[in-house]
Parts: C-alpha cells; structure tokens; sequence
C-alpha cells in the first residue's frame, strides 16, 4: 500500500511541476535542438503509449494485467514513459533557465524516481520475469543508465 501511495504522490508531483513550467511559459523550448528533443521526447510517449495500449493510462505505478511488455521502446529501456517526460521537461526548462525552473526540474526528476522505485518493486512481485527484463535493460537512457 505504501508503495501505491508513494506512486500516486509522484503522479501529483509530476502534474503540479508541468502545470507550474506551462504557467511560466517554461515548458515548451525555444531552441531549435531542444525543440526536436521535445518532439522526440513525444514521438517515444507516443511509442510507448501504443505499444503498452490502454493499460498504460492509469495514475497508479500497480502493474496490470496482461503481461510484462517487452516490445517497441521496452526493448531498449524498462520506462520510456517516464524518460520522455524527463526529456520533455529537461529541455523546457533548458531553454528557460532559472533557479525556480531548476528546482521544478530537479522536483519531476525526483517523482520520476519515487514513481520508478513503486513501479518496479510492484512489478518484480506480479511477474516474476521482470527481474531478467531489468537486467538486460536500462530506466531512462538506453544503453547507459
């Protein structure tokens, strides 16, 4: 139960820090190179949002039913869910530099961590296979971490 608690307060993190940058007009980049990460960054949300399907539209970090997926962009890293919207929010803030706009992104970098911990610790219990998944896969930036 704590760990679908600590989930959910990621979740309200996450939500308050992109509603905080687009208020600021902070999160949108201004720069042609962290443009195209941004339009990336969404190209992989999309991929991955197809690839997971309907399950993947739940606030919770619990995993669902259905299996572990290991296709499209979870080939190459076990959250590229939460690595785009790292991606997003980095390249935003880049191009908005600022003390408040740092600390917003240190703030979804640390939810994105919390929610990464719950997800993962509730996925090894439902499928038992996703400790060799996480073996030969990265988090958030493939190939390297």
């Amino acid at each position: 139960m704590k760990l679908k608690i600590a989930s959910l307060t990621g979740y309200v993190v996450l939500v308050i820090v992109m509603i905080s940058l687009l208020l600021k007009k902070s999160l949108l980049a201004n720069n042609i190179v962290l443009i195209v990460i941004q339009m990336m960054a969404a190209l992989l949300m999309i991929w991955a949002r197809i690839t997971f399907g309907r399950r993947s539209f739940h606030a919770g970090a619990n995993p669902t039913e259905g299996g572990l997926i290991t296709s499209g962009p979870y080939r190459y890293i076990r959250h590229p869910i939460y690595a785009s919207i790292f991606y997003f929010i980095v390249a935003g803030v880049l191009s908005h530099v600022s003390i408040l706009n740092i600390f917003l992104a240190c703030m979804s970098c640390l939810a994105i961590v919390i929610r990464i911990y719950a997800e993962e610790k509730l996925l090894v219990l439902q499928y038992p296979e996703y400790t060799n998944y996480a073996n030969r896969t990265k988090r958030i930036i493939p190939f390297i971490i």
